[in-house]
């Protein structure tokens, strides 16, 4: 599966932001998607993920309640929407899918090694 993130930018704290991740490939639909993100010299952390049909979703403490992530498959893109968003936001994010079979389930799967497919990182830089 390729991915395409884009969305990112200078947004002031408190504002808003959304986030887009086409995805391309035969099965790509089927695929949960999931959003990290990283600072420098810091891990890639989960920030949120859900499941094919969108029904099930997950989500960072740091986030919930701010951000949204959603799906179309029909456009083959999956959405982070970024609310009441603070200066520890500020990092690059990326979008990330794996095959539904993989193990972990994908409720448990937090971890960057769990997800083998990755699209480049785009840019949030949040001001206060």
């Amino acid at each position: 599966v390729q991915l395409q993130a884009s969305g990112g930018g200078l947004v002031q704290a408190g504002g808003s932001l959304r986030l887009s991740c086409a995805a391309s490939g035969r099965t790509s639909s089927t695929y949960p998607m999931a959003w990290f993100r990283q600072t420098p010299g810091k891990e890639r952390e989960f920030v949120a993920a859900n499941t094919w049909s969108g029904g099930d979703t997950y989500y960072a403490d740091s986030v919930k309640g701010r951000f949204t992530i959603s799906r179309d498959n029909a456009k083959n893109t999956v959405y982070l929407q970024m609310n009441s968003l603070k200066p520890e936001d500020t990092a690059v994010y990326y979008c990330a899918a794996r095959p539904p079979s993989y193990s972990p389930d994908t409720a448990y799967a937090r971890y960057r090694y769990q997800w083998p497919d990755w699209g480049q990182g785009t840019l949030v830089t949040v001001s206060s």
